[in-house]
């Protein structure tokens, strides 16, 4: 295999769909056009519109849109109506999207009984339907759940494409994954345009507006939580989500990484994750780990809690426990 077809992979090595459109053009393409653009801006040649021949393109009025840190209240409120536009000319659906700050005194985790987990997979339904991902797009799922043997944690030991008549299946147990919520993430610090990083509530998030696409946190995160828009986004109007967070689930487009975000358009208003709303066997508990009399410091205090993949050093605010 040549090195330029080899560098066409994703990160688990599966080859991107290809386009059969002589129009459409990712990121890279306009990235490529940057040197034009750039001679356009310095003989004063301003136009607000997307670059000839490239489809889908950022308009000027969005390349030199400040990072998402620096925004004003104001320019803030531009953005978001501007993605309500886009969604409504795009998908037909009226939507309203928001962008909640983090809570003073909040640090989110997560805990996951082991114990309780059934391995039904409603929680990776719930999160897709909540955070408008199509639905024949399962590849694209935050959470994967990979059935265990009853005597490892190993994770190369674990099946995530089970299939079984009945569920939980004899001497196993289910092991639910999505972003760890790294204190210490690797993503972070790969990113070279800063299009991700960690709120001060310990949620890491992505804008994707300044996404380049260049999928080098995709490689770093060794839980593998992150997926990859190959292609535009296909969701119909009645599948959409229209309650939207602009760092969480606003239909993302086409070229950038994706993942959990612990629906921080939902639980810094309150309410709790899609996931755990919809768990059936109460496995999942989410909380404020600062919070000396919450649940999470009781589980952390009281039962034997586990974390995966210690040995990278990335300490996950997610945690695994057993009950005896």
């Amino acid at each position: 295999m040549s090195r330029e077809h080899d560098e066409h992979k994703d990160s688990r090595g599966a080859q991107p769909p290809r386009t059969t459109d002589p129009n459409s053009s990712g990121r890279r393409t306009f990235l490529k056009a940057g040197l034009g653009t750039a001679v356009a801006l310095s003989t004063g040649a301003f136009v607000a519109e997307p670059l000839r021949g490239l489809k889908d393109s950022p308009t000027l009025h969005e390349l030199l849109r400040k990072h998402y840190t620096k925004l004003t209240p104001d320019l803030m409120d531009q953005v978001l109506r501007r993605i309500e536009r886009q969604v409504a000319a795009n998908y037909c659906a009226k939507v309203r999207v928001n962008d909640p700050k983090p809570l003073d005194g909040v640090e989110y985790a997560y805990c996951l009984n082991l114990s309780r987990c059934n391995g039904s997979r409603r929680c990776v339904t719930a999160c897709m339907r909540e955070n408008n991902i199509p639905p024949d797009h399962p590849e694209m799922a935050y959470i994967r759940v990979i059935e265990m043997p009853n005597d490892t944690l190993d994770l190369e030991d674990g099946n995530p494409l089970y299939a079984h008549e009945t569920i939980p299946d004899q001497g196993k147990f289910y092991l639910p994954m999505s972003c760890q919520q790294c204190r210490q993430p690797p993503c972070t610090k790969v990113c070279p345009t800063h299009a991700t990083w960690t709120e001060p509530d310990g949620v890491t998030v992505i804008d994707y507006n300044w996404c380049i696409g260049c999928r080098c946190c995709l490689a770093a995160c060794p839980y593998e939580a992150r997926r990859f828009n190959w292609t535009r986004p296909e969701i119909r109007p009645e599948q959409i989500n229209p309650d939207m967070g602009y760092l969480s689930n606003q239909i993302r487009p086409r070229g950038v990484p994706e993942k959990c975000h612990f629906c921080l358009h939902r639980t810094r208003l309150g309410k709790n994750p899609a996931c755990m709303e919809v768990c059936p066997t109460g496995a999942r508990v989410f909380g404020n780990i600062l919070d000396p009399n919450g649940k999470i410091q009781y589980i952390l205090k009281n039962k034997r809690v586990y974390i995966l993949k210690a040995e990278a050093h990335t300490f996950p605010r997610f945690y695994y426990f057993f009950e005896k």
